[in-house]
């Protein structure tokens, strides 16, 4: 793996069994101990990122709400209206 912009060091503090596992990868792929860490930081990033998007947070909700009319998104103002909402309580 081939850098060309500046990069940043850091130090982190690791179990002996994480980094020995680490320093495996490193030896049987031929690479550097820091372009294996790099590599993870950078899968879980995109894993991370990826499981985030709005439709997969909010997935498991999608007709999750009982007793609403089933014609509730082509009626919304109707029924908005009916139920008084956003109408001040007498």
């Amino acid at each position: 793996m081939t850098y060309i912009q500046r990069m940043k060091s850091l130090t982190v503090r690791l179990p002996d069994e994480l980094m020995s596992g680490i320093t495996e990868e490193s030896v049987k792929r031929n690479v550097s101990v820091s372009d294996v860490v790099r590599e993870c930081i950078a899968a879980y990033k995109v894993k991370r990122a990826g499981s985030e998007d709005t439709m997969a947070l909010v997935k498991d909700l999608a007709g999750s709400v009982r007793g609403l009319p089933k014609d509730m998104s082509s009626r919304t103002k109707h029924y908005l209206k009916k139920t008084r909402y956003g109408k001040r309580a007498r």
